[in-house]
């Protein structure tokens, strides 16, 4: 009776410990703080809900002409796997306020409604699908295709926005060698001008990230993500080459991963210094059958 009861207890338990295995590789996917996108999706039946602030000195918004220092939260995201390559993401479910600490005349100076040294607006929400087409297997790397659009959310009277559509496409790869997680991505964007409806850009975005296990659950993380315009001579207002530099550290504890970074832009038109922090979590979808 006894030995029947120790060996439910250790089955019972084993299979917890797969479960939260399973669900803690499906976190590892995901990027937070990175903006590179892995290729891995969360898996068939999981939610990834994550939630998280940016705090940047010296941020320019060259269309407004306004610069300062722009605190954003919280930064929520949704990923919904719908299978096991596929998954939707809807991003940038937040709101941004704006210390203004210089005016410029630019593009759009003339439509702010901006009287005090501080403005605030929601966040552009992005909704975009990532399809993985190639597994990870020997030395091929996983291979996943994102589609994604960026929704007008933001306003221009704020300072914050552009009222564009925009729209992105890109290849995603990704390989792990022994403890270190190497992820690129290389696509395309079409950005509309703000000051013409006739008018857009077509940029080149890329990314590079790399994740580095330095202790059970702990990893150390960096990237360069960007675009870079196509445009011979002068881009559209807001639609310029830009990019940044991030730095930071991640822990996972069963299904929940904690992570803080630093970041710096690599253009005129990036801040000077950035700090990122948030929190992830992957839980079994509540319509799962």
């Amino acid at each position: 009776m006894t030995m029947t009861m120790t060996k439910r207890r250790i089955t019972s338990v084993g299979c917890w410990l797969v479960a939260g295995c399973l669900v803690a590789v499906s976190a590892e996917a995901q990027q937070r703080p990175l903006l590179t996108e892995d290729p891995e999706s969360i898996g068939e039946g999981l939610i990834l809900l994550e939630a998280g602030f940016d705090h940047a000195w010296s941020q320019p918004f060259p269309v407004s002409g306004l610069t300062g220092d722009l605190l954003r939260g919280p930064l929520l995201g949704l990923s919904i796997g719908l299978g096991p390559f596929a998954e939707v993401q809807i991003d940038g479910i937040s709101t941004s306020r704006l210390l203004i600490n210089e005016r410029v005349d630019a593009p759009l100076s003339g439509m702010l409604e901006v009287p005090g040294d501080s403005t605030r607006s929601f966040d552009d929400i992005v909704i975009g699908t990532k399809v993985k087409i190639a597994s990870e297997a020997g030395w091929r790397p996983a291979v996943a295709l994102r589609f994604a659009t960026r929704l007008p959310n933001a306003s221009n009277e704020s300072g914050l926005g552009l009222d564009t559509f925009d729209f992105f496409q890109s290849l995603l790869f990704g390989k792990t060698v022994q403890s270190v997680r190497v992820v690129g991505n290389i696509g395309f964007a079409i950005l509309g001008d703000p000051t013409r409806g006739d008018r857009q850009n077509d940029v080149l975005t890329y990314g590079f990230s790399l994740a580095r296990a330095i202790a059970p659950g702990a990893e150390v993380v960096g990237e360069i993500n960007g675009r870079a315009s196509t445009r011979s001579g002068t881009a559209p207002p807001g639609t310029d080459s830009n990019g940044r530099m991030t730095f930071g550290v991640r822990y996972t504890r069963s299904a929940v991963r904690l992570d803080a970074g630093l970041f710096t832009g690599l253009t005129s038109r990036d801040p000077k210094l950035g700090l990122t922090g948030g929190v992830t979590w992957v839980f079994t979808s509540p319509l799962t059958p």
